[in-house]
C-alpha cells in the first residue's frame, strides 16, 4: 500500500497560522465591540471599527498565504509588524501616562494601518519556491 507524504507542519508555520488567527479573532472582537472599545480607548467608533476590519484583512490573508510565501519572508513581516505593535503601544502608554488623549488612537490607528500594510506586503512577496523535482531516473 502506498502512502501519501502529508506536508510537514514546522513550528514557523504553526505561528503563522496561529498568528492569522489571532489577528482575525482580535478583528472579530473590534468588530463585535467597537463602541465600548471606542469609550475605554478614548477613540472614535469608525477608527475601532475599521482597525477591525483591518485586521480581518491581514489575518485572512496571512492565512491564505501560509503555505504559498516562503516562511523567511513571512516571518520578516510578522517581526515587522510586532516590532512596530509594542512601539505603537509604549508610545500609547507613554502618552496616557502623561495625560494626553490621543494614546487610543495611537494604538488602535496602527492596528488598522500596520494590519493592511502587513496583508498587502505579503500578497506583493513572492511565493515560495517549490522543491525541485527528485524523482527516480531524473535526468541530473
Amino acid at each position: 500500500m502506498a502512502q501519501v507524504a502529508a506536508p510537514r507542519v514546522t513550528r514557523q508555520t504553526a505561528g503563522a497560522l496561529a498568528d492569522g488567527a489571532f489577528k482575525v479573532a482580535l478583528g472579530a472582537a473590534c468588530l463585535a465591540g467597537a463602541a465600548p472599545l471606542g469609550r475605554l480607548l478614548g477613540t472614535p467608533t469608525w477608527l475601532v471599527a475599521v482597525a477591525g476590519v483591518g485586521l480581518l484583512i491581514g489575518g485572512g490573508v496571512g492565512i491564505a498565504c501560509t503555505r504559498s510565501r516562503s516562511q523567511r519572508t513571512y516571518v520578516r513581516l510578522m517581526v515587522a509588524y510586532d516590532s512596530g505593535w509594542v512601539l505603537a503601544t509604549l508610545t500609547g502608554l507613554l502618552l496616557a501616562w502623561r495625560g494626553g488623549t490621543a494614546g487610543g488612537e495611537v494604538w488602535v490607528g496602527y492596528q488598522a494601518a500596520a494590519s493592511v500594510a502587513f496583508a498587502a506586503l505579503l500578497i506583493a512577496a513572492a511565493p515560495a519556491q517549490a522543491a525541485p523535482d527528485t524523482e527516480p531516473g531524473a535526468a541530473e
